[in-house]
């Protein structure tokens, strides 16, 4: 029996977000500064905040998680890792 360990994901700062993916970067990032929890969100719920379509939800999901930006914890879930532009801290 083996364990499986996973590794932090290597975040690509050289990755360009496109505008959609800003859109999801934000609605990931909306109530940060705020008591309520954020971070984590299903494509649904992405889907519901940014106005995007299924598709472009899953295209800009998969490109962020590509990119190391966002994981995927579990099936249907997405939280972001780090945006490394700095714009967590404004």
């Amino acid at each position: 029996m083996s364990v499986q360990t996973h590794d932090p994901p290597v975040v690509n700062e050289l990755y360009q977000p496109t505008e959609k993916d800003e859109q999801v970067l934000e609605a990931l990032k909306d109530g940060r500064d705020s008591d309520e929890p954020w971070g984590r969100a299903n494509p649904r719920w992405l889907m519901d905040q940014t106005g995007l379509s299924k598709s472009n939800v899953e295209f800009c999901l998969r490109s962020l998680h590509d990119a190391g930006w966002v994981r995927r914890p579990s099936r249907g879930l997405y939280e972001l890792v780090e945006d490394p532009r700095g714009e967590d801290d404004e």
